[in-house]
């Protein structure tokens, strides 16, 4: 895995440093800039002294993909970016969509879709993928325990499909992750939402397993119910039957899910929260328009109002990261 390392120049301030993980189709060039040329969060998050690890996810990126070895590879074509990332407005796939006023782009017409040079640069930046979720978790769980053994304590923050990788890890190295931050985290437990229907994530937040107390032989011991929606505009969620087995490595854990107003993710990201908390797990949950910020979608770290995103997430670490 190929691992970026930035110090900041007047020094660390901060007591553990953030490991960043991108998401699906993504490299850790998410971070380090904005598709239009501004500074992205890292530049922010060294300023407030933080030391930081950017990674590439294995078989992605500059990590490379052996031919004869890793899995299978797939690929983003340039409508789902539009209809789910950058021109959510537009399709109208979900209720939340039409609230995307954030990504950044040349004029209202085009803003978001191919031939904007902002959406143009964008998906330039978008690679192939390893298309099993499993293959991808093994690997990812294996090297972010090696980069904790050393590197030592971390924080982790994820973003989108490496929200499963962030809980693998921490099951892995429970005393060297001090805090997760996970910016709206592949979910819902058990099953897919909004683009299709069906059951995946047998572990609840992850395809392989996770350490249950007591303990989960097979996901087939995790019994499950239904809880219906609270809203039209969410989905319904499943969770465990109780008495519900715990997260025995996750409890002592901090954990932020933060979700934006109008990415498809403010659709179900209630029910990640809801079955961490049922699961033991001390989780807190900001909703981006909850305090005043408004606009977003599930880029969040490239749009127009990033930094004062990347503040938000700054403030909670400062109050509960120790």
């Amino acid at each position: 895995m190929y691992v970026e390392h930035l110090i900041p120049a007047n020094g660390v301030e901060q007591p553990y440093p953030l490991i960043l993980i991108h998401g699906k189709g993504m490299t850790g060039t998410n971070w380090l800039n904005t598709p239009d040329g501004r500074p992205g969060w890292a530049s922010y998050f060294l300023e407030q002294g933080y030391e930081i690890y950017i990674v590439d996810q294995p078989a992605r990126g500059r990590s490379m993909w052996l031919p004869n070895f890793d899995a299978p590879l797939s690929a983003f074509p340039v409508e789902i970016i539009e209809e789910r990332f950058t021109a959510t407005a537009f399709y109208n796939l979900w209720p939340q969509a039409t609230l995307h006023t954030q990504w950044p782009g040349e004029n209202d017409t085009s803003k978001g879709r191919q031939g904007d040079s902002v959406f143009d640069a964008f998906y330039a930046s978008i690679t192939e993928f390893i298309a099993s979720e499993n293959d991808t978790q093994i690997k990812m769980q294996k090297a972010g325990a090696v980069l904790l053994d050393k590197i030592g304590a971390a924080v982790v923050l994820t973003h989108s499909q490496s929200g499963s990788c962030g809980w693998l890890i921490a099951d892995a190295r429970p005393d060297l992750v001090k805090g997760i931050v996970a910016i709206e985290p592949v979910g819902p437990p058990f099953r897919d939402s909004v683009f299709k229907h069906g059951s995946i994530r047998p572990w609840g937040l992850t395809d392989i397993p996770l350490t249950y107390n007591p303990a989960a032989n097979t996901s087939f011991d995790l019994l499950t119910v239904e809880v219906p929606a609270t809203s039209e505009n969410l989905t319904s969620c499943i969770v465990q039957r109780e008495p519900a087995r715990i997260l025995f490595n996750l409890i002592r854990i901090p954990v932020l899910i933060e979700t934006s107003e109008s990415s498809y993710h403010a659709v179900y990201d209630h029910c990640t929260v809801d079955f961490l908390r049922q699961a033991g797990v001390k989780v807190d949950f900001i909703r981006l328009e909850d305090i005043g910020i408004y606009g977003n979608g599930h880029m969040q770290m490239m749009e127009k109002n990033n930094l004062l995103i990347a503040e938000a997430l700054h403030q909670w670490m400062m109050r509960n990261i120790k």
